[in-house]
């Protein structure tokens, strides 16, 4: 029974290691973001933005190196840093672009920036991470499960955390 649960946790651990370079470029590309949106302020052909005002071109690339530069740093510490250098650039990446996807989703669905879009807010930016690392790597079924259920427990609890500290207006 021990060995099972030791085993569980590892493969928890594990999967929180290799998804780091998304949370680090999603978190980046909103601490580092601002300017030029990467819609450029234009409309889609529904009248409505294309992504929005939140998904920058700044917060694109300052998200896209730090989370490379995290992938490249956890390269080096398994000793193959061409690895975490290439699967850090396709997380990193991978997040922003699935982030901007779901921004897009949002303004077809009428979903105003900073409203909730409950489960596509904490897990666009996974699965377009995910997607993009797996055209370079395997990711098991039991990897993609845990960091989706790791995820949104982890966003929950941080927004919980800033809504308590007086950071954010809601609680989700």
């Amino acid at each position: 029974m021990m060995s099972e649960l030791a085993a569980f946790i590892m493969t928890c651990l594990s999967a929180v290691y290799f998804i780091m370079p998304a949370y680090i470029a999603n978190l980046s590309g909103l601490a580092f973001g601002g300017t030029t949106p990467v819609d450029f302020g234009k409309n889609f052909i529904d009248g409505h933005r294309i992504i929005g005002n939140g998904v920058t071109w700044k917060g694109l690339i300052f998200g896209t190196i730090t989370g490379t530069l995290v992938g490249a740093i956890e390269g080096v510490l398994i000793w193959d840093p061409v690895y975490g250098l290439i699967v850090g650039f396709l997380l990193s990446f991978g997040a922003l672009l699935g982030d901007a996807a779901g921004s897009f989703i949002k303004r077809r669905l009428g979903i105003n920036r900073g409203r909730p879009a409950p489960i596509l807010d904490q897990l666009d930016f996974i699965a377009g991470a995910l997607i993009l690392a797996s055209l370079y790597t395997t990711i098991s079924s039991e990897t993609v499960i845990i960091i989706a259920i790791l995820t949104l427990i982890i966003h929950l609890i941080s927004n919980m955390v800033a809504y308590l500290l007086g950071m954010k207006e809601v609680w989700y």
